[in-house]
């Protein structure tokens, strides 16, 4: 907060994920927060994924890059699952009772927060719901965070850090814009009070990515349908990392840099079937957006 940037968060459900969001983050001496969802974890299996983050960890050691790393669960949604993560060497677990009513919240939040923090772990909690869909998080409508609710939501819980809702929403069709429209503002308002409110206190955005049009352009050229995908501006996140916001959640810019790099591999290269081959491209083009977001929209770069 007193440098004026955000910790880049990023999710990852695979091998090259994990490669290049550590290569980016490396290259840039960043900071940087691994993210996996449940649904993640069961795809990597979670006997394969603390192993397979010490690998990445070793990775970076080899690099001459010392940053520093965290292994988070993002959205938990049970204290079983959020127990389980902190069990097998998280470092960092979010539970996310938002779509529960306020005192549920507040119970199952300080009910992860007191198992956590007995094991030297954080936790992130949520208030407010995002709209939109990822992972097992869905919802058509999203609800913005009452400031006036936040104070104690922090006091009785104990939280380390908080999700808000001002406008974000998970997944690449973010708002439904007419040809020419801007997407709507973020609420810095419902941000300014919180911060008014709790001060000193991290803030956390998530569905934050920023669905860059040069890989959505990629995807359609070569046999995707995207039209309609929208995210959130570059400015915006530059002006919340600024502020209360020290960590921001990048999923969806990840999934459409790999996926843009694999489409015109294949398209380019008919013949091939070594996974190596176009993985590699979707690696280094992780890779590449990563470092991107460090230096010019969340300026971690140099902070590690």
């Amino acid at each position: 907060m007193a440098g004026g940037y955000a910790v880049p968060a990023y999710n990852f459900n695979n091998l090259e994920q994990l490669q290049g969001i550590l290569m980016g983050c490396a290259e840039t001496r960043s900071p940087v927060i691994l993210q996996v969802s449940g649904s993640a974890r069961r795809y990597i299996t979670a006997a394969l994924l603390p192993h397979l983050v010490r690998g990445g960890v070793e990775l970076v050691r080899s690099l001459d890059s010392p940053i520093p790393i965290a292994l988070h669960l993002d959205h938990g949604d049970t204290f079983e699952l959020a127990r389980d993560c902190i069990n097998s060497g998280f470092s960092s677990v979010m539970i996310d009772g938002s779509h529960h009513p306020f005192e549920e919240n507040i119970r199952l939040t300080r009910q992860v927060v007191e198992y956590a923090h007995a094991r030297g772990v954080t936790v992130e909690g949520e208030l407010g719901v995002l709209a939109g869909i990822e992972d097992e998080v869905t919802s058509e409508v999203s609800h913005y965070t009452r400031p006036e609710e936040v104070e104690e939501f922090v006091g009785q819980t104990g939280v380390d850090s908080l999700a808000i809702s001002i406008g974000t929403s998970h997944g690449a069709f973010k708002f439904k814009v007419k040809p020419g429209e801007e997407p709507p503002p973020l609420r810095f308002d419902i941000l300014e009070e919180i911060a008014r409110r709790v001060p000193g206190f991290p803030i956390v955005l998530h569905g934050a990515s920023s669905v860059m049009p040069e890989y959505v352009d990629l995807i359609n050229r070569y046999g995707g349908v995207m039209e309609e995908a929208v995210g959130i501006s570059e400015d915006q996140l530059r002006r919340a990392a600024a502020g209360a916001v020290c960590k921001i959640n990048i999923d969806s810019d990840g999934r459409l840099a790999m996926t843009a790099a694999i489409r015109q591999f294949l398209a380019e290269h008919p013949g091939e079937f070594d996974p190596r081959k176009y993985l590699g491209p979707a690696r280094e083009a992780l890779a590449a957006m990563v470092s991107y977001k460090n230096r010019q929209v969340l300026g971690s770069a140099g902070r590690g």
